[in-house]
């Protein structure tokens, strides 16, 4: 139905589209954080954040780049053992895939 060369596009553009899902969750998520501080000092109440579940499931869907680079760039989750681990961990499997399907398809 649709060729090989479709469907690696479609695929490549699902992975850019998951990457940038992934670097903005994690900077909303930084700035809600630092904002949060500031709304408890002035008696307010915090807005809700960004489940980890579902950062976790952003980067498990294709988007383990964009929250990888965005635990470092907005220094994010980086104290936490579980995404310090977990995300490259999901990046080497993800990469891991892409390179079995493209030795053994392509």
């Amino acid at each position: 139905m649709f060729s090989q060369e479709v469907i690696w596009q479609a695929d490549l553009a699902l992975v850019g589209v998951m990457t940038l899902v992934g670097l903005g969750a994690m900077g909303l998520d930084k700035t809600i954080a630092r904002k949060n501080g500031e709304r408890v000092q002035r008696g307010k109440k915090p807005r809700r954040r960004i489940p980890e579940k579902t950062l976790f499931l952003i980067a498990a869907l294709g988007g383990s780049l964009g929250v990888l680079a965005g635990m470092y760039l907005f220094r994010h989750k980086t104290k936490h053992k579980s995404f310090v681990f977990g995300v490259p961990l999901i990046l080497a499997a993800q990469i891991a895939l892409a390179w079995l399907l493209v030795t053994k398809l392509g």
